[in-house]
């Protein structure tokens, strides 16, 4: 599936679409540039599960945890060495916990993704638009 998003705000629209849609045990991996809209997708996703509390990119927290109707584990990889030092984190639980997990930079852990993951990928056009493009899982 593939969505135009010709604003922030239809980023944000999208997030909280595809946030009712989770349930628990829902993984995703978000994929796109920096600046492509990744944050501002989660910000949607989790106004629909609930969350008012700010949501903030993970970079160099590596997860940030949110509460809300299902927990929320934000991931950034970006800084990640190795699968075996994301789980040294303990990274690899919250793949396959009771909330919803969404991994930026997911393909350095490739091989540990359910195959039940759901890939978003952001990609940026020369007008700024953002084309979101949805591959896997079903949910």
């Amino acid at each position: 599936m593939t969505y135009i998003s010709h604003s922030e705000e239809e980023t944000l629209s999208f997030g909280y679409r595809l946030g009712k849609q989770c349930k628990s045990g829902t993984v995703i991996s978000l994929r796109g540039s920096l600046g492509a809209g990744k944050t501002v997708l989660v910000k949607g996703l989790a106004r629909a599960l609930g969350i008012t509390e700010p949501i903030v990119s993970p970079t160099f927290t590596l997860i940030q945890q949110y509460e809300g109707t299902l927990p929320l584990y934000h991931m950034d990889l970006y800084r990640i060495g190795s699968a075996e030092e994301f789980e040294m984190i303990g990274g690899e639980e919250l793949l396959y916990s009771n909330g919803v997990a969404i991994v930026e930079w997911s393909e350095k852990i490739a091989e540990m993704l359910p195959d039940t993951t759901l890939f978003v990928d952001i990609d940026i056009m020369p007008n700024e638009d953002r084309v979101i493009t949805l591959q896997g899982a079903d949910i």
